[in-house]
């Protein structure tokens, strides 16, 4: 696993389409910015197994829109 340490507003790339970016940090807790291309899914790790769950189970999906890109 790599571990960067980023400061607001900064950003790490990820291959050549995805870009994640520091959007806030208050406290313990970091929000993230992720810009990637719409066929790749983005899901919080604790929601995986959720996401995996029988077919039968109520479901909520939600597809982020894309967003002009903040300079």
């Amino acid at each position: 696993m790599l571990v960067l340490s980023r400061k607001e507003a900064q950003r790490i790339r990820v291959g050549d389409e995805i870009v994640v970016t520091v959007v806030k940090i208050a406290g313990d807790k970091v929000r993230v910015g992720i810009e990637a291309p719409s066929d790749v899914l983005v899901l919080r790790d604790e929601l995986e197994a959720w996401d995996a769950a029988p077919a039968a189970a109520p479901r909520c999906e939600a597809r982020a829109k894309p967003r002009a890109a903040v300079a």
